[in-house]
């Protein structure tokens, strides 16, 4: 497996107006491992991603793939779902994603295999509008997985599944960690991150309290208390 990290954030920053969102932000995304950033509401985790996507530019620093400046062509290397599914709702989820695979230039055959591995092969014709939550949520990672890109980013994927879907999500990133793959995702679900990550970046206003190895944050399996010492001071 190589050593070079899939993403690297160089010293991003990044302010709107007067606003600074991002600070100086550094640390990187192995491949083979499942990272977790963390952070309270408005931290810069969702900002920190949209860079990462091409979908804001940085102020300052500089995101590395593989080694490599960012440039429009690694997309093609990275998975995505943030900000909630984007879906047709008059659609079925097998249309939903037979559009992302023509648009990626992808057999039908694709659109199949990511629906099975998602867990939602079987809804037929029924229009994605009416999907619950859980439902949408599976067809959001369905999209994502379209040709097996080495890097997933994903926000918030556990929303609106229950239990058993939270198990085999959970499963499924490991595997895709497990091939050499990496994945990063952004999460509130502090129990669940325990189960998940093998690592994990604290961002509190825009800066970086913490990125390493989850076992080294919260060696006692508390990542909530540990999450609060780092993000507003010691609960009383």
């Amino acid at each position: 497996m190589t050593t070079t990290p899939a993403i690297s954030f160089e010293r991003v920053a990044k302010s709107f107006g007067a606003q600074r969102v991002l600070g100086d932000v550094t640390f990187d995304v192995a491949p083979g491992r499942v990272h977790a950033l963390l952070g309270r509401n408005s931290a810069g985790k969702s900002t920190l991603i949209s860079i990462l996507l091409g979908l804001l530019p940085a102020d300052a620093g500089e995101v590395r793939i593989f080694g490599r400046p960012w440039a429009k062509d690694h997309l093609k290397s990275i998975g995505a779902s943030v900000n909630g599914p984007a879906f047709y709702g008059h659609l079925s989820a097998r249309s939903n994603v037979l559009v992302h695979t023509r648009l990626l230039g992808l057999p039908d055959a694709e659109a199949d295999r990511a629906l099975g591995v998602a867990g939602i092969a079987g809804t037929g014709r029924k229009r994605a509008g009416s999907f619950s939550t859980g439902m949408k949520a599976r067809l959001a990672l369905a999209q994502a997985i379209l040709g097996d890109p080495e890097i997933l980013v994903l926000d918030e994927p556990q929303n609106g599944l229950d239990p058993q879907g939270i198990a085999e999500l959970r499963e499924l990133l490991r595997e895709w960690a497990r091939q050499g793959r990496a994945v990063l995702v952004s999460s509130h679900q502090l129990g669940e991150v325990i189960h998940l990550a093998d690592d994990a970046t604290v961002l509190a206003e825009g800066h970086i309290r913490y990125s390493g190895p989850l076992d080294r944050l919260a060696p006692d399996g508390d990542l909530e208390k540990e999450f609060f010492r780092l993000t507003m001071g010691e609960l009383a």
